[in-house]
C-alpha cells in the first residue's frame, strides 16, 4: 500500500503515524506540502519522503488523499489532476466539498472517497465516515477504509449527503465535547477547587461515561437512568439541563453544523 498526501498537517500527520504503527514502511508514503516547516516536521518525524508541489511522482502511489482547507481545494485538485492516474484512489478528507465538484476540478476523474474524520484521529482515537462512487470496486473501499482504520473506526453510507451529517455529529463533535467540559470545569471552581482539580474530574468523568458506553449493549437512556437516583443530586442536575433546554439546544447545534456544511459545499462548489 503506497499513499500520497497533499497537505501536511495534523490530519494527514495522525494518519501518517497510524499507517507507519500499522506496518505500512515510511518509504511507501509521501507527503506534499508548500510550507517547508511542514516538510521537514513529516521528514523528521516519520522518514517519509516530502515534496513541495504535485508532480509526476504522484503517479506511482495507489491513493491520493487531499487534506487541504476547502477554500483552496480547487486550485489543489487542479495541480494534482494533470498527474492522476485513471485506476488511482482519490480521498479527500475536506470538509463540505461534494464529490462532483471534486471529480470536476480532477478533470472527471471519477474513484473518488469523501471521508470525515475527527479531531481524536490525532491520538488513534478517531472515528471517520466514508462515502464513495459508484467508481470505487470493493478493493477501493478496503484501500480506504484501511487507510482511515489507521487512526481508529470507519462508518460507510451509501448517500453522500450524510457525510455533511457525519461532519456535525463526530466531526465537529469533539468540540461539543470540550465545551461540555469547559463549563463543568467553571463549575468545579464556582464549587471551590482548583483549575487541575477541576479539570481532573470532569475529563476522567467523561473518558470513563464514554468508555462505560462503548463496552455496554444498554441504550444510553438505561445507563443514564442507573446514575439517576429519584430526588437524588443527579435528578436534580438533570431536571435543571432540561428546563434549559440543554438537549434541544445540542440538538439545534448539531444542525446548525450539518447545514453549514451544505452551505461551505455550495459556496466553494461554485469555483
Amino acid at each position: 500500500m503506497k499513499i500520497a498526501f497533499i497537505g501536511g498537517g495534523n490530519m494527514a500527520a495522525a494518519l501518517i503515524g497510524g499507517l507507519i504503527k500499522r506496518g505500512v514502511a515510511p518509504a511507501d508514503l509521501y507527503a506534499v506540502d508548500p510550507n517547508e516547516d511542514a516538510r521537514k516536521r513529516n521528514e523528521q518525524r516519520f522518514g517519509i519522503r516530502t515534496g513541495a508541489a504535485a508532480d509526476g511522482a504522484l503517479a506511482g502511489y495507489d491513493a491520493v488523499v487531499l487534506a487541504v482547507k476547502p477554500q483552496i481545494l480547487k486550485s489543489v485538485a487542479e495541480a494534482v489532476a494533470p498527474h492522476l492516474q485513471t485506476s488511482q484512489l482519490a480521498i479527500s478528507i475536506v470538509a463540505g466539498i461534494r464529490i462532483a465538484d471534486m471529480s470536476r476540478w480532477l478533470n472527471g476523474h471519477s474513484r473518488i472517497v469523501r471521508v470525515m474524520p475527527n479531531t481524536p484521529a490525532l491520538i488513534g482515537m478517531g472515528v471517520t465516515g466514508l462515502v464513495a462512487t459508484s467508481s470505487v470496486d470493493a478493493a477501493g473501499r478496503a484501500l480506504a477504509s484501511r487507510v482511515l482504520g489507521a487512526v481508529g473506526d470507519t462508518v460507510w453510507f451509501d448517500d453522500e449527503a450524510k457525510i455533511d451529517a457525519v461532519t456535525a455529529i463526530s466531526g465537529s463533535g469533539p468540540a461539543y465535547v470540550f465545551y461540555f467540559i469547559e463549563a463543568l470545569q467553571e463549575a468545579a471552581r464556582q464549587l471551590g477547587m482548583n483549575e487541575a482539580q477541576g479539570r481532573a474530574l470532569a475529563v476522567a468523568t467523561f473518558t470513563g461515561a464514554a468508555q462505560l458506553a462503548a463496552n455496554s449493549d444498554e441504550p444510553l437512556s438505561v445507563l443514564r437512568e442507573r446514575v439517576t437516583s429519584k430526588g437524588g443530586t443527579t435528578a436534580a442536575a438533570l431536571a435543571s439541563f432540561a428546563a434549559s433546554g440543554i438537549s434541544e439546544a445540542i440538538v439545534r447545534g448539531a444542525l446548525a453544523a450539518d447545514a453549514r456544511a451544505r452551505e461551505m459545499g455550495d459556496e466553494f462548489g461554485k469555483q
